[in-house]
């Protein structure tokens, strides 16, 4: 069996990885969609400027046209940058994004925690 440490190094190796300020240089950017996975408790905590929040879990349904519960702000051609506490989730989803055929996809290492130090540092959050 491989561990969910495995999986998530095996889905770096296959997928796009910015660093956290490597993603604040595309917040302004209006072809760029910042995507929360964390779960609403995580969410209530701080949340990227203008992030749609996703729970992982719903990822793969609310990107799908063909679903009843597909979110259209996830649609078109914009850049998905996602991201979660951590950076494991968001590995995985990004790896899930590209096996779907989603090709403008990244996610942010180190997660939110990530994100908020590399902002601060900047004043941008």
């Amino acid at each position: 069996m491989k561990s969910a440490k495995q999986l998530v190094s095996d889905a770096n190796q296959q997928i796009e990885t910015l660093t956290p300020n490597e993603a604040i240089e595309l917040a302004s950017d209006k072809g760029t969609v910042f995507v929360d996975l964390r779960e609403p408790a995580e969410v209530e905590k701080g949340s990227f400027p203008n992030a749609v929040h996703v729970p992982r879990g719903l990822l793969e349904f609310q990107i799908d046209p063909q679903s009843p519960s597909h979110n259209p702000k996830l649609a078109g051609k914009n850049k998905l940058v996602l991201y979660c506490g951590s950076g494991g989730r968001s590995a995985l989803a990004a790896k899930t994004l590209k096996d779907m055929g989603i090709t403008n996809v990244a996610h942010v290492a180190g997660g939110f925690p990530a994100l908020q130090q590399a902002a601060s540092a900047r004043k941008t959050l």
